[in-house]
């Protein structure tokens, strides 16, 4: 028996690149260079993990993993959305200036960087239409109306996702960090509704058989250690979004207090054909996960959902925004390879009790 297991996408980057992008002071072609090494050393330590599947640690993606595809767009400014976290920090999103809104890179190019490097499947994380939703002003853009907006949206997202399939992703998965936050801005549940109608109409652009290949991320974010959206009960979320029209539904499950009733959610609300990893280690908590433990969470999570629907993946990325030094590479990839090594002993079990 195998229960398949994935990680989510980021991981801290090495301190000269960080470094390098906060002085802002290195050439195009100094910068590509350290970009490139960065890509080289993640794939590799990544594969030394013995991780099935891999991502290039988003290493590449010009800040964060939320706003890369429009980095740099001349018709933005940066006084967009607010993103509060329980530390206190504030992240901000560009706000949309003027008509048109367009992608100025698609999350592809990261993939055929890391595939270069990779002796494994590499899956691609992109960022979800909801998200991106979030720069269109509240009062309009004279000439462009929202519709519009969002159908050029629309457009782009499908394009981005069609690219990384046809590039040979071994899975898409689109990040939707902002649904439980939608929840903490809209108690009443419609942001997050009006969030889960826009990403299924990007979904519905999909066959069945490309959907199976396209997965939704959820966590409540995690940000130089802290979360936006701890705070806001699972019961809120979990009946909506496995409502997305995705094959495969990754939940952060690691960091809640009770696991079991979180389980029992996702038994409840999950249908066939959803295939659903669970967190089982998390990047917010220095405490490095032993096999051990993440074991007995496969175990436990093995009791409440059915096996050929059950993955693990750890609750979230390791470093979302590239500023982020909370936490080392060295710590990411012990994790990742406790995760492993933890998923495949309580594959063993499950499987000797089965026979």
């Amino acid at each position: 028996m195998m229960i398949p297991t994935e990680p989510i996408g980021s991981i801290p980057r090495p301190p000269e690149l960080v470094a390098a992008l906060k002085a802002g002071d290195v050439g195009g072609e100094q910068l590509e260079h350290l970009y490139e090494e960065a890509v080289r050393d993640t794939v590799l330590r990544f594969g030394a993990t013995g991780s099935p599947v891999i991502t290039d640690g988003e290493q590449r993606k010009f800040h964060n993993f939320w706003t890369y595809p429009v980095h740099g767009a001349s018709n933005t400014e940066p006084d967009g959305f607010q993103i509060p976290f329980a530390a206190g920090h504030i992240r901000r999103m560009p706000r949309l200036a003027r008509a048109p809104f367009r992608y100025q890179r698609y999350a592809d190019d990261f993939l055929a960087m890391a595939q270069r490097f990779a002796s494994v499947p590499v899956k691609q994380a992109v960022i979800s239409p909801s998200a991106l939703s979030l720069m269109y002003p509240p009062e309009g853009l004279p000439g462009y109306s929202r519709d519009q907006f969002l159908a050029d949206l629309l457009a782009e997202h499908e394009t981005e996702i069609r690219r990384c399939l046809a590039r040979g992703a071994w899975k898409v998965q689109v990040d939707l960090t902002e649904g439980r936050l939608a929840v903490k801005l809209d108690p009443s549940g419609g942001l997050l509704t009006s969030f889960i109608d826009l990403n299924n109409l990007a979904l519905g652009r999909f066959s069945d058989a490309e959907r199976q290949r396209i997965g939704v991320h959820t966590c409540p974010g995690a940000d130089r250690d802290s979360p936006h959206s701890q705070d806001v009960d699972y019961a809120d979320l979990l009946p909506s979004l496995f409502n997305l029209k995705a094959g495969n539904f990754y939940v952060a499950l690691a960091g809640e207090p009770d696991r079991v009733r979180v389980l029992k959610l996702i038994r409840q609300n999950m249908k066939p054909g959803q295939r659903v990893f669970v967190g089982v280690t998390a990047p917010i908590d220095p405490a490095i996960e032993t096999p051990e433990l993440v074991r007995d969470r496969v175990l436990q999570a093995a009791e409440y959902l059915p096996l050929d629907q059950l993955g693990t993946t750890d609750d979230c990325g390791f470093a979302p925004f590239c500023d982020d030094l909370s936490t080392t590479r060295d710590t990411a990839f012990a994790k990742i390879r406790a995760r492993v090594e933890g998923t495949a002993l309580a594959a063993a079990i499950l499987e000797g009790r089965t026979q």
